[in-house]
């Protein structure tokens, strides 16, 4: 084994876990050797997560386990994610992420959101048990173009189908694209509920938002030409 998949090794079973030391020792350790922060935190962190969610999933963890091991990956990534490279805040676009209403499982939506940040977003982060109303609210307050919604609760899934709802409601559908995500999420679900997106992981969730907001954005530019070309044949006229 050479020594960077030694040290992803470390950072995945520090987080397993629950060692915040050894999860920060690691971190540390992953820059020492070469090991890009990105990389670090989707080989390491964020891999030992997905061992710990198996580990809750089968009854072998439960509540205490699963905080333990959160507070560990938020030591590492405090390490990793200063170093890595960031766009101007906004620049690429704005995202409202938040757990739906009725859950409380945030773990998941902060890797999201970590990885969201890192790659140059500005993200909203509304929290846990966020209300329908304060999705629509805050995606028109903060002119956004995507928002991320996860849950990990089956009941709570229906909280999605309402925001989508909404949307739709107030004629925002196609203008605020959606993403969602979380241990009872699927894609047969996503086409079910009418969002637009489904990531099955943070890496994923990345390149998703990145396809809506671009999406978002030449909509946008083509409902101006069209404006545009509107008024000039008014004028003809």
């Amino acid at each position: 084994m050479s020594a960077k998949e030694e040290v992803l090794r470390k950072l995945v079973q520090a987080v397993v876990d629950g060692n915040l030391e050894l999860s920060e020792q690691a971190a540390r350790e992953a820059v020492s050797v070469g090991i890009e922060p990105y990389k670090a935190i989707i080989e390491g962190l964020s891999k030992g997560m997905e061992v710990v969610g198996e580990k809750y999933d089968s009854k072998e963890y439960f509540l205490p386990e699963l905080l333990m091991s959160g507070d560990a990956m938020y030591a590492g990534l405090n390490v990793l994610l200063p170093l890595i490279p960031k766009r101007e805040s906004g620049e690429k676009g704005t995202v409202i992420l938040g757990v739906v209403e009725g859950d409380i499982h945030d773990i998941g939506k902060n890797i999201v959101k970590a990885m969201l940040t890192a790659s140059g977003y500005k993200v909203i982060d509304l929290g846990k048990d966020v209300p329908v109303d304060e999705f629509i609210r805050r995606a028109k307050e903060e002119r956004a173009q995507v928002i991320a919604m996860s849950t990990l609760m089956t009941p709570t899934l229906l909280s999605i189908q309402t925001v989508e709802e909404k949307l739709k409601a107030e004629g925002l559908k196609g203008k605020v694209r959606t993403i969602i995500g979380g241990g009872s999420v699927s894609d047969s679900w996503r086409e079910r509920s009418g969002s637009d997106a489904y990531g099955k992981d943070a890496m994923e969730a990345v390149s998703k938002v990145k396809l809506l907001i671009e999406s978002v954005k030449a909509a946008a530019l083509e409902l101006k030409a069209s404006e545009e070309q509107r008024k000039k044949e008014e004028k003809r006229t």
